[in-house]
């Protein structure tokens, strides 16, 4: 289980807003890592959180008993950073709030398994929202089982590399 994770964006605040909104909580400031940074706060028995830093931070190893500390690097890099979240919003709701912000948004059928919404943060970054129907396919098409059984089938498609 994971319990928070953390992405870059060039409006921290913005995304986090957008991030609770999906999952019905709150976004706060979150000064303990970088300043500017936010975080998405989806208020369930989890404490599930997503930290959004300012773009291009990297955390680096601090010396001695000291947290890692925040910085900023490339700000033009990709990722291949993203996550698969619920949302209790149907497929309009969550296209609307793409449509709003400007991000790219569109329906993929992962592997034949589960369906997910997949939205590009701020264009550039990945989040894999999943309605309570999609959530139902994830869980059922999910399991060790089910992996085993694909895998056995034989060879996924090959990855695209440019």
């Amino acid at each position: 289980m994971l319990f928070h994770l953390s992405i870059d964006a060039d409006d921290p605040r913005n995304v986090a807003n957008v991030i609770a909104e999906l999952w019905g909580g709150q976004a706060f400031p979150f000064p303990p890592v970088l300043t500017g940074s936010w975080v998405a706060m989806a208020g369930d028995d989890r404490g599930t959180t997503v930290e959004v830093y300012p773009r291009g931070a990297e955390l680096h190893e601090a010396p001695g008993d000291a947290d890692a500390v925040g910085r900023i690097g490339d700000k033009d890099r990709r990722t291949a950073t993203h996550f698969a979240m619920a949302t209790a919003l149907d497929v309009d709701a969550v296209m609307a709030i793409a449509a709003r912000e400007g991000w790219p948004i569109k329906y993929r059928k992962r592997g034949g398994i589960f369906g997910v919404l997949e939205m590009w943060v701020e264009g550039r970054s990945m989040i894999e929202v999943l309605t309570p129907e999609m959530q139902r396919e994830y869980l059922d098409g999910l399991t060790i089982p089910a992996w085993q059984a694909m895998l056995a089938k034989g060879p996924a498609a090959a990855v695209t590399r440019d």
